[in-house]
């Protein structure tokens, strides 16, 4: 099995605990504010099985895995009946916008446990320094593969990498992606209709324009994350 195939195996696993807490995290915020659609069909919860999407979160990720060595992918979008919201747009905005903020939790959380074990020995903090080193040239020292810490360390680090996508993915405002869920709310009824219309085409924008709206802000991003974990 070559390196490309095994580091995507560790960026899916990165990947399916952050959608998973993504989704969870809308569906919990919206039964704290009265919508309890999500928490009946058992979606506040971080087990991925009850977030798979057999297309998004299965068969994308492995095509992304063969081809480009990245597996981009999504779950299964978690239901909101508004009508049940006191507040229908202050609600709708907050139950959208944590999806995205729990995976700024998510990115902070994973650098915390690598500060951890940077802390925590010598062998601890070599494997942190032999996974940032596998995720960043995207090759890998087999000897690496010894032992539990490096693996660890790997899952994390993708962790910060994965959680800082689908914030900055999630934020663009093209409809389906939360972002649009925000905007819309902003919209007179004429620009509404317009902007419902385009985005029946939003699947199409998001793959053409998606990663190159959000580069210049994750190239940042893991600058920032990337010198907290070599500094701190």
């Amino acid at each position: 099995m070559n390196a490309t195939i095994i580091l995507g195996i560790f960026q899916f696993a990165a990947l399916l605990f952050a959608i998973s807490f993504h989704e969870a995290a809308h569906a919990w915020m919206a039964s704290r504010l009265g919508d309890p659609t999500a928490r009946m069909l058992g979606r506040v919860t971080l087990n991925p099985a009850k977030h798979i999407d057999v297309v998004g979160t299965i068969v994308f990720p492995i095509i992304g895995i063969l081809t480009t060595g990245f597996p981009f992918g999504w779950a299964k979008p978690t239901p909101v009946t508004t009508r049940n919201f006191r507040h229908i747009v202050r609600d709708d905005i907050l139950t959208t916008l944590a999806g995205p903020f729990s995976n700024l939790l998510g990115a902070i959380a994973s650098l915390l446990v690598l500060l951890v074990m940077k802390h925590a020995g010598p062998d601890a903090a070599n494997a942190v320094g032999l996974a940032m080193e596998a995720a960043l040239t995207h090759q890998l020292d087999p000897a690496s593969m010894t032992g539990l810490l490096f693996p660890v360390a790997l899952v994390f680090y993708y962790g910060i990498f994965i959680n800082l996508i689908l914030l900055l993915f999630n934020l663009i405002p093209i409809p389906p992606l939360d972002g649009s869920h925000v905007v819309r709310h902003f919209l007179p009824y004429k620009a509404l209709r317009v902007y419902d219309a385009v985005g029946m085409y939003g699947i199409f924008l998001i793959f053409f324009l998606g990663g190159r709206l959000i580069y210049p802000f994750l190239s940042a991003a893991l600058a920032i994350f990337n010198g907290a974990l070599a500094a701190l």
